[in-house]
């Protein structure tokens, strides 16, 4: 490669140089009939032609990154086109493959919904994350309800960045980090465009994205259409979902533009119900439930300002929004409660009503500012961001006894409440240039805010009900990265962060709980130290972790004075997750035409109570020492990439360790399989890509190759407690197509 662009840029020189001879020679020609000859002999040069294979995949963010300061952060970047992958189905453990420690939990039926984490944090709709889609945030309430249920379609997004939560400053409190989702960008080369994706595959999956975009003018746009239908693997596990978006933006000047962009997500999931073990043992694909629906329906309007004041100075101003609502409608009891048809009645029991409608707004003005102290050079990221969000949430409403998607109501709801917040968050951080190879980011974030829950609890005192929670905090970070020399980087940081109390957790859910007045919200920090290294087609990147975090929620046991006994939920204690992940690609063999490359992403986890107390049975006993809740000791994905010309196929082996679904690490499963362990499983998969041309793209996967028969999390809330069983082997094929 080397001595390709050597030729090149040899080739390119001769070139100039000979140019002043060349129209020298011209001019004598034109005012002269005498043919004078050149001293120096012409030489045709060959043709030289440059390729190059990208052999490994995974990309880090720079130092400066947009309006972000990302320097001493451990981040990946994951360009959709350079992986093999199930993107129909959006498949975590395969698009994610190559982000060491991540842990994927199966819940919503196939391509639904991505529920990752990682260092022993809890998965449920990644909501230990800031989740964003081009820069904006996602997550339906970052107070009351941090999941994200906004869901694109994978073929809609180009790549995906991941940070960890030592960049926390940067973006928010989250301790799990941030994750981007980048969409497609708009064809600028033309005045339209077209891309269409269409899937097929096992279980009645068909789906399908069509996009247009162009340039006219200062305009550029980008609009998506999505559709997708599954049966699903399971009994009645029947999904349908579609979503749109679509994007203007003016460049009114070089240094100035203007982006506004809408999208929405919804899908409606028949839930097929928990298992126990015995019925998981029996036949994995049965259903406990056949009447019971899921059905987030989720907008995210947006607007940019990006504003370059000067070369040093760059202004950005995002303002958006989440709305919306998650909806269910279900028979919400153990897999040993059976839904059948009363003798009495003649008819199926009323189904339960839960309605949450969002209403999330975000505004945020960042400025990044290049400077110079002293002798040294500095780059500078500040900003202000205020949050305002209304959680309405209505529950325990008496539906119909009917057996389709019908949220009406027989009787009105027994919790309707309201979950409000206001809060603004002021950070700043620097990035020091210290010497040309160390640098070094501190920073700082403080957050203010309050919390007020509102409303009727049917079965609860009124007077008990007001619930205020306080957000201050003054958050401190400092990040350092040292290039020790051009293949060989250090990298290492540690940050405070915080994760608010949420809805669920102050909701009393009978008579006999009771809610902590003096709740507080998790608080610890991240740490980490790593080295990076790029050396002939080699890419290693590993990682040492420290992940406190303090103010665990849960249930204690006590006594009134009457002698009677109530449930109280409050702080029960704090947890510590320590460990190493780490990523090597390489190549193993090259030719001119073939190639292959070979990864393996492994995380080694040790998340464990440090101290606790929760209730079990007529006692309170203590955790100390015990395992987290679905924090595997090992995750591994291994994977071989064969290429020749434009194909390629990677095989890809997952391994993830035995966890449990209680802070007591039960370990024999309930009768009603509510917790238990959850056994360790690895799974085969296989897919393949090939680019035809510019236009024509062929995808193929089969999913779980050999029909491993598993499940990844035991839930003690939605959607339901229990066995949920993932998918056994499956098949999809992609046609994609440009114009």
């Amino acid at each position: 490669m080397k001595r390709a662009q050597l030729l090149i840029g040899f080739s390119g020189l001769l070139t100039f140089l000979s140019f002043p001879l060349i129209a020298q020679k011209a001019n004598k020609q034109a005012v002269s009939p005498t043919q004078t000859t050149d001293s120096l002999p012409a030489r045709m040069l060959k043709q030289v032609t440059v390729k190059g294979v990208k052999s490994t995949v995974i990309e880090t963010l720079p130092g400066v990154h947009g309006t972000y300061l990302m320097g001493g952060k451990r981040s990946e970047v994951i360009t959709l086109s350079d992986i093999d992958a199930n993107v129909a189905e959006k498949t975590p453990r395969q698009v994610f493959a190559r982000i060491p420690g991540v842990f994927v939990y199966d819940m919503d039926g196939t391509g639904n919904q991505v529920n990752i984490s990682t260092r022993g944090l809890d998965p449920h709709r990644s909501w230990e994350n800031n989740i964003r889609q081009n820069g904006v945030i996602t997550n339906s309430d970052m107070y009351g309800y941090p999941a994200s249920h906004y869901s694109a379609p994978m073929e809609s997004i180009e790549r995906v960045e991941f940070v960890r939560g030592t960049a926390s400053l940067q973006y928010g409190a989250q301790f799990g980090g941030m994750l981007n989702y980048v969409t497609k960008r708009a064809d600028s080369t033309r005045k339209f465009g077209f891309e269409t994706a269409n899937s097929v595959g096992s279980y009645g999956l068909l789906s399908t994205y069509n996009a247009i975009s162009g340039r006219v003018g200062k305009w550029t746009y980008y609009a998506y259409y999505y559709r997708r239908h599954s049966d699903g693997y399971r009994q009645n596990s029947e999904s349908n979902a579609n979503a749109q978006l679509g994007r203007l933006h003016y460049q009114a000047s070089q240094r100035l533009g203007i982006t506004a962009e809408l999208g929405r997500s919804t899908y409606t999931y028949q839930i097929p119900g928990p298992l126990t073990d015995a019925m998981f043992a029996q036949d994995p694909r049965q259903s406990t439930r056949s009447r019971n629906y899921f059905n987030p329906d989720i907008y995210v309007p947006s607007l940019k300002l990006d504003w370059q004041f000067s070369d040093r100075t760059r202004m950005l101003w995002t303002t958006s929004a989440v709305l919306g609502a998650r909806n269910s409608v279900q028979l919400d009891a153990f897999a040993t409660v059976p839904d059948t048809i009363s003798r009495v009645t003649g008819q199926y029991r009323a189904r339960q009503v839960d309605v949450d409608n969002f209403n999330s707004y975000t505004t945020e003005i960042r400025l990044l500012h290049q400077y110079k102290l002293g002798s040294i050079n500095a780059t500078a990221a500040a900003g202000v961001q205020l949050m305002s969000t209304d959680l309405h949430r209505r529950q325990l409403g008496v539906g119909t006894t009917g057996s389709d998607f019908d949220l009406t109501l027989t009787s009105p709801f027994r919790r309707d409440l309201h979950f409000r917040t206001k809060n603004i968050a002021a950070f700043a951080e620097s990035q020091f240039h210290l010497t040309d190879r160390l640098t070094v980011s501190p920073g700082v974030r403080i957050e203010n805010g309050t919390t007020e829950m509102r409303g009727i609890i049917t079965y609860y005192a009124p007077e008990n009900l007001p619930t205020n929670i306080s957000h201050k905090f003054a958050l401190l970070g400092v990040n350092a990265s040292y290039q020790a020399s051009e293949a060989v980087k250090l990298y290492g940081g540690w940050a405070q962060a915080y994760r608010p109390v949420v809805f669920k957790d102050i909701i009393p859910t009978s008579v006999y709980e009771r809610i902590d007045k003096n709740l507080k919200d998790a608080y610890g920090y991240n740490a980490e130290l790593g080295v990076e290294a790029r050396w002939q087609g080699v890419h290693v990147n590993v990682t040492a972790f420290d992940l406190l975090y303090r103010n665990r929620l849960g249930t204690l046991l006590l006594t009134n004075p009457d002698a009677s006994s109530y449930i109280f939920r409050t702080n029960i204690g704090d947890s510590r997750s320590t460990g190493v992940e780490a990523l090597i690609e390489t190549q193993i063999l090259r030719t001119d035409k073939f190639l292959v490359s070979g990864f393996t992403s492994t995380a080694y986890n040790n998340a464990r109570y440090l101290n606790g107390n929760v209730a079990a049975g007529t006692e309170n006993r203590t955790v100390k020492g015990n395992q987290v809740e679905s924090a595997p000791r090992w995750t591994t994905r291994n994977g071989l990439t064969a290429r020749y010309g434009t194909a390629s196929m990677t095989v890809q082996y997952s391994y993830v360790s035995e966890t449990f679904s209680d802070a007591l690490n039960t370990t024999v499963a309930s009768a009603n399989g509510a917790v238990g362990p959850v056994p360790a499983y690895g799974l085969l998969d296989l897919n393949g890509t090939w680019r035809i041309g510019r236009q024509l793209t062929l995808r193929g996967s089969i999913n779980n190759l050999l029909n491993r028969q598993y499940f990844t999390k035991r839930p003690t809330f939605y959607p339901g407690p229990g066995v949920w069983p993932s998918d056994g082997r499956s098949a999809v094929l992609t046609v994609g197509f440009r114009l």
